[in-house]
């Protein structure tokens, strides 16, 4: 991870005609065969995609042999979800009815991510929890998965743990490399260190699955948005306003997604903010011709002087 090599110009910001900031960054298309077709940057050196691998974990927990309870339950294995009541009682009802509680998960407490959920959270009298925490999700279905092969719950965030080991092989394959690097993730899970190409080719193999784990994946996340992120969240929106899409951002500006013909995108803002993330997804789906009010939106976000526009933060057309 030292040979890290600042991108391309992707994202301008301007106040009053003036640009006042530039976010940098790597990108990159592959088709469904997984051949590259556009690129920015230096999308084949090492990154870590964060929560994008999300989607890839939980492929590996169901080729493990975990069941979930329903869609609703694989989806959430798959969130970045914002703490809201909706999300914290589906995870907390799974724990349940595997014999766990809030206590088994790995993760940290803390707040919910989501702004007005922390406001609806703070005002109900409560506080940190691990429920709350964004991935508490993917932790449930970690726990579940390991309950199912007998595996010990206790060290089930250990990168030697069998677990770990199996969604490591899981990603490697989906991203036809090995993993290059193993850290750890704000949620405390191992991360592995892959290329953007590797993502974007694994996001590829998702959109063209035509049935097994891969599909009920993406089944999952197209028919439950909201579980996924919250409800304003990028991704939510872009999987309910775009047909067939499969989506799924990361920290530290990653974003990666693919469409039903097997295009595979991924994304990484050198500076790791989201906001240019997003647009930097939207622009690039615009250009290989989707169409969506969302896209607009998200391409050319309002900068603010005294409550009213005066600028905005535009993504660039990919060099």
């Amino acid at each position: 991870m030292n040979d890290y090599r600042a991108g391309v110009r992707l994202v301008e910001v301007r106040r009053c005609g003036i640009v006042e900031s530039v976010h940098t960054g790597h990108v990159v298309v592959v088709d469904a065969s997984g051949q590259v077709r556009r690129r920015a940057g230096h999308p084949d050196g090492t990154f870590f995609a964060r929560s994008a691998l999300k989607p890839l974990q939980a492929l590996g927990m169901l080729r493990a042999g975990w069941r979930p309870d329903d869609d609703g339950d694989l989806a959430l294995a798959c969130a970045s979800h914002v703490g809201s009541a909706m999300h914290r009682e589906r995870i907390a009802a799974a724990l349940t009815s595997a014999g766990l509680d809030e206590d088994d998960l790995g993760c940290p407490p803390e707040l919910p991510m989501g702004t007005a959920e922390q406001r609806a959270h703070l005002a109900a009298g409560l506080g940190p929890s691990r429920l709350a925490m964004n991935c508490s999700g993917k932790h449930a279905a970690m726990l579940r998965t390991c309950l199912v092969n007998g595996w010990a719950t206790a060290t089930y965030l250990d990168p030697a743990h069998p677990l770990q080991q199996a969604l490591a092989a899981t990603v490697a394959e989906s991203c036809a490399e090995p993993v290059a690097e193993t850290a750890v993730d704000g949620c405390g899970a191992p991360l592995f260190g892959v290329s953007l190409t590797g993502v974007a080719r694994a996001y590829s193999r998702l959109a063209t699955a035509t049935g097994g784990p891969e599909q009920a994946v993406v089944a999952a996340m197209q028919a439950h948005p909201a579980l996924v992120e919250g409800h304003a969240e990028a991704v939510t929106r872009l999987l309910r306003a775009v047909p067939g899409l499969v989506a799924k951002d990361g920290a530290e500006g990653v974003f990666a997604a693919s469409l039903p013909d097997g295009t595979g995108v991924a994304v990484k803002v050198d500076d790791g903010a989201a906001r240019a993330a997003e647009a930097v997804m939207a622009q690039v789906l615009r250009e290989l011709g989707v169409r969506a009010d969302v896209l607009d939106e998200l391409v050319a976000a309002p900068v603010l002087g005294g409550g009213v526009p005066v600028g905005e933060v535009r993504a660039l057309r990919l060099p």
